[in-house]
């Protein structure tokens, strides 16, 4: 991904070198040129298009803010009730993901979405200990982390 973007960047200055141009439209126009000569040569990169990537990260980002917002709202109807109708409990992940950074990526939005916390890694990373502060069924928990914040990152690692 890196070199891609790396090499976009390159022929975008080409491009404002070329056209004797310093302006940001000169540059964004050599963007767009360098984004369509590396959809051309796509075949020969061994990495997927890198703005693909990128559209999956924004998505993971847009999938967190919903996330952080209807959890934000569940646990705001949880503390304004006058009797508290909670069943907090401890539930095992086992998750599909192998790279520390994405183990840790899924332990952090699982962490920073209010009413959940990840507690404990086990030892082969295969495993997140998550504490949630309402579970009445551990199994759609598990569904909804694995089928959201798991499913994307491993979108964004691909």
């Amino acid at each position: 991904m890196s070199f891609q973007l790396l090499l976009n960047v390159i022929l975008a200055f080409a491009w404002m070198f070329l056209k004797n141009d310093y302006s940001s439209s000169a540059f964004f126009i050599g963007y767009l040129l360098g984004l369509l000569i590396l959809l051309v040569y796509r075949p020969f990169f061994k990495e997927r298009f890198y703005l693909l990537r990128v559209w999956a990260l924004v998505s993971l980002l847009v999938l967190f803010l919903k996330e952080l917002i209807l959890s934000n709202i569940s646990v705001l109807k949880h503390i304004l009730k006058p009797k508290l109708d909670i069943q907090p409990g401890i539930f095992a992940l086992e998750t599909e993901l192998t790279r520390d950074w994405e183990i840790t990526t899924l332990a952090n939005l699982i962490t920073l979405t209010p009413g959940t916390l990840v507690v404990d890694v086990s030892l082969d990373s295969k495993i997140l200990y998550i504490h949630a502060i309402d579970v009445p069924e551990k199994h759609q928990a598990i569904e909804s982390i694995k089928n959201s914040f798991e499913k994307a990152i491993m979108e964004v690692s691909k």
